[in-house]
Parts: C-alpha cells; sequence; structure tokens
C-alpha cells in the first residue's frame, strides 16, 4: 500500500512558475512509474505527465508540454512536477498517482494522493 501527499499549489498570477511536490511512503517507491493529474471543476479527471520507475522515461500531455516537467528523487521518495508559464486554464486540483506501469490512462493508477489546488489568476 503506498500513500502519496502532494503539496506545493497555490495562488500564482498568469505566466509565473510553480513546482508540486509528491511524498510516497508505505511502498517500494522505486517501483512504480508515478504520474500527475488534474481536474478542473465541473470537469473530468485528465492526464498531465508520467515518468517511468527510473527516471528516464517521461510523457506529457500536449496541453502542457514544453511547459512542464516532471521528475522523481528516488532516494528522497519525492516525485515533482514543474510548472512553468502558467495559464488561467492550468487551475484544477492536481494528483500525483502510483502505477505498476507508466501510463496516460487514470484506470491505470493504483495508488492516489488527496490533491493540492493549483489556481492561476489572469
Amino acid at each position: 500500500q503506498v500513500q502519496l501527499v502532494e503539496s506545493g499549489g497555490g495562488l500564482v498570477q498568469a505566466g509565473g512558475s510553480l513546482r508540486l511536490s509528491c511524498a510516497a511512503s508505505g511502498g517500494t517507491f522505486s517501483s512504480y512509474a508515478m504520474g500527475w493529474f488534474r481536474q478542473a471543476s465541473g470537469k473530468e479527471r485528465e492526464f498531465v505527465a508520467t515518468i517511468s520507475w527510473s527516471g528516464s522515461s517521461t510523457y506529457y500531455a500536449d496541453s502542457v508540454k514544453g511547459r512542464c516537467t516532471i521528475s522523481r528523487d528516488n532516494a528522497k521518495i519525492r516525485v515533482y512536477l514543474q510548472m512553468n508559464s502558467l495559464k488561467p486554464e492550468d487551475t484544477a486540483v492536481y494528483y500525483c498517482a502510483a502505477s505498476i506501469i507508466g501510463s496516460s490512462f487514470l484506470e491505470e493508477y493504483a495508488y492516489w494522493g488527496q490533491g493540492t489546488q493549483v489556481t492561476v489568476s489572469s
């Protein structure tokens, strides 16, 4: 059983940056691919980015490609999402999740954090 806790969300102006962090415990972190998803109010949860267990492979949603970077530190048991050039449409609750296989499909992720709110003002 893996527990995930996100942090780093907040209110930022358009064009600004945020770095989200996700701390894991209770499992073998380095065995899991990790992903970030987001859910805006009234919308379905959507894929943002994923990173392989080793960190050697990443994949991004088109909506964030070139603006976001996912990374992980297996020694610190953390995964990060650096978000730059933020837009109002990036406003959402951001969730980290763990999966045996890396995927853009939320159904592939067995463990989820509680989420952290990101609000981008125009």
